[in-house]
């Protein structure tokens, strides 16, 4: 029974990455596809300061969007698991209702809100906020607004099946021995959920590097990420041995991320255990 799913593993999963792990060390051809010389150079390449610029714009935008998610995601999550069994099903619903439309379409709709004299304008003018209309869309905030928005719920998500996990008694217990609410908090509620935020943080940091439709949509030219330069690479400049290059790097990136968050959560359950 195991059979078919080691065949697709090979064949869908370990396949694509060796091709890519081999692509990636060969030269661009000067008219088409590749030549079989056995090259560095485009790793060498992704260290020009142009490259690493790239870089440095997707660490900051992933940085920035999952430090305003956990902001947005934790206390969502957190009191979502404090709310009757009746209302933890309605949240649910509401939060995977978007998961039924194409994500390229919600974002087509950020795009109606942003615009110029768009709804967000309207409101703000009729509020009497701003005077004229405001240049959101095709900003870096817009890009940062598009990021949250599509990720938030693996956040909300991944805090509440820790909270709701949570003995709730050893929280009283804590505040009938003297802890304040901040301290029970931070000793019991958090690293209780702890779990469940860093799984949060992998879910939304990593793809957040990547996603390059949201930065394509609602920032236009303007914001730059690591798989936009793939795109670009792959389907502009026809040079797919550095556009693997830079795969290859991503994919070590995260992987390395990966492999930190289940350091940090296995430490985590054995002091638990102990």
């Amino acid at each position: 029974m195991l059979l078919p799913l080691f065949i697709f593993t090979i064949v869908f999963v370990l396949g694509p990455l060796v091709y890519m792990v081999v692509l990636s060390f060969l030269q661009r051809a000067e008219t088409w596809g590749v030549t079989n010389e056995f090259t560095f150079k485009n790793y060498l390449n992704i260290l020009e300061p142009v490259y690493l610029s790239t870089f440095v714009e997707s660490f900051k935008l992933a940085i920035i969007s999952t430090v305003l998610i956990i902001l947005i995601g934790y206390p969502f999550g957190y009191f979502m698991a404090k709310l009757t069994a009746k209302w933890k099903k309605r949240t649910m619903m509401l939060l995977m209702i978007p998961f039924w439309t194409s994500s390229l379409i919600r974002l087509y709709g950020w795009i109606i809100i942003f615009r110029a004299n768009g709804v967000l304008d309207k409101i703000l003018m009729a509020l009497g906020i701003t005077e004229e209309p405001l240049k959101v869309l095709y900003t870096y905030p817009a890009v940062v607004v598009g990021m949250i928005y599509a990720l938030l719920p693996f956040m909300i998500f991944a805090v509440y099946s820790s909270a709701e996990k949570m003995d709730w008694s050893l929280v009283e217990a804590a505040r009938d021995l003297g802890a304040s609410r901040m301290r029970a908090f931070l000793t019991v509620t958090l690293k209780m959920t702890l779990p469940g935020l860093l799984s949060g943080i992998i879910l939304t940091f990593v793809p957040s590097m990547g996603l390059f439709f949201i930065a394509d949509i609602l920032g236009g030219n303007k914001v730059v990420l690591v798989g936009s330069l793939i795109q670009d690479q792959l389907m502009k400049a026809h040079n797919w041995p550095f556009a693997a290059a830079l795969a290859v790097v991503l994919t070590v990136i995260t992987s390395v991320m990966i492999a930190l968050y289940r350091k940090i959560s296995g430490v985590k359950e054995l002091e638990g255990i102990v």
